[in-house]
C-alpha cells in the first residue's frame, strides 16, 4: 500500500517531530490536520502553512476523516489518548508514531485498539536539541534512518505504507526491527549516548569552560541540551536494556582507565584502532 495524495493525514502532537512531519507532508500536497494542546502551536502552524486545519480540542470530525494518524506524544499520553478517543477513528484507519521506546507501548496499544483500526510502530532517528513546532524542519529527515517496528498483529499493507511514509519524507534508510531488537539498539545507539553526554556535563562544575573548549567537546556534548521530561520517561521505560548497555560501557571505560594507569601504550592504541575501524561504518557518505 502506497501513500497517495488523497490520503487525509492527522498529526496528534504538534511539536518538533510532529511539526516536521506536517511540514514535509504538506509540501508534497497531502491534506494535513493537527491536534495539539497549545493554541500557540496551532496558530503558528496555520500561519506558516504547515497544516491545513488544526485544533486543541478532541474533534470527532477531524479524527474521523483521517486515513493515517501520526502520534507524536509522550508514551504515557499516547496510551491514554488511544483509550479515551479511539471511538472516533474511521474504520480502516492506520495509526503510527514517533515514540523512542516500543516495548512499553506497542503491545499495550495493539491490545486495546479496535480490530478495524491498525497501529504500526515507527521511529524516525532524527531530531534537534530544541523543541516546538516553531523549530520544525523536514530537512532533519534527509540522511537519517527510519525504523519500522511491526508485530505479528500487523498486516503487510500497513507495514508497506509505514515504510513508504519514511521514504517519502526523505529518510536515507528505512529498516525493520522487532520490538525487542528496537529497544536493545536504541538503548545503545541513542539512550546510552545521551547518558554519557549528560554525565560529562555534570562531572565538572568549573565555570567558563566554554571559553576554552574545542570542537571535540562541543560535538560530544551536543545532545546534553536535553528535554528532561521526555528523556527521563524514555530512560525509565527502557530501564533493563539501558542498564545493560551502561554496564558494558562501564566495563570498557574501566578497561581504558586501567590501561592508562599502567602506562600500557600498546593496549591503548589497540582500543583506539578498534574504535577507528568501527566508527568508519557510521560516517555518512
Amino acid at each position: 500500500m502506497k501513500l497517495i495524495k488523497k490520503v487525509n493525514i492527522l498529526i496528534v502532537g504538534l511539536g518538533l517531530l510532529g511539526g516536521s512531519y506536517a511540514k514535509g507532508l504538506k509540501k508534497m500536497g497531502f491534506e494535513v490536520s493537527a491536534i495539539t494542546k497549545d493554541k500557540e502551536s496551532i496558530d503558528y502552524a496555520l500561519k506558516q502553512n504547515i497544516i491545513d486545519l488544526g485544533t486543541t480540542e478532541i474533534d470527532a470530525e477531524i479524527i474521523g476523516k483521517a486515513d493515517l494518524v501520526i502520534f507524536a506524544l509522550y508514551p504515557h499520553i499516547f496510551t491514554e489518548w488511544i483509550k479515551n478517543n479511539q471511538q472516533y477513528f474511521k474504520s480502516g484507519a492506520i495509526l503510527t508514531d514517533v515514540t523512542g521506546v516500543k516495548g512499553n507501548i506497542v503491545y499495550k496499544i495493539q491490545d486495546i485498539l479496535r480490530e478495524d483500526v491498525e497501529f504500526i510502530a515507527a521511529h524516525p532517528m532524527a531530531g534537534k536539541e530544541v523543541s516546538g513546532v516553531e523549530n520544525s524542519d523536514d530537512a532533519i529527515f534527509k540522511g537519517a534512518n527510519y525504523i519500522v517496528v511491526p508485530t505479528e498483529k500487523n498486516t503487510p499493507e500497513a507495514i508497506e505504507l509505514c515504510k513508504n511514509l519514511g521514504e517519502l519524507l526523505g529518510f536515507k534508510q528505512v529498516v525493520e526491527l522487532s520490538v525487542s531488537e528496537h529497544d536493545e539498539m536504541i538503548a545503545f545507539l541513542s539512550q546510552l549516548t545521551h547518558c554519557i553526554a549528560v554525565s560529562l556535563m555534570c562531572c565538572n562544575d568549573n565555570e567558563g569552560l566554554e571559553k576554552y573548549t574545542g570542537d571535540s567537546f562541543r560535538d560530544l556534548t551536543r545532545i546534553a541540551r536535553i528535554n528532561d521530561e521526555m528523556w527521563s520517561e524514555l530512560f525509565l521505560s527502557n530501564k533493563e536494556a539501558l542498564l545493560n548497555e551502561m554496564d558494558k560501557f562501564k566495563k570498557s571505560f574501566d578497561e581504558m582507565y586501567d590501561i592508562i594507569k599502567n602506562d600500557n601504550r600498546d593496549a591503548l592504541r589497540g582500543m583506539m584502532k578498534t574504535s577507528t575501524i568501527r566508527r568508519e561504518g557510521f560516517d555518512k557518505k
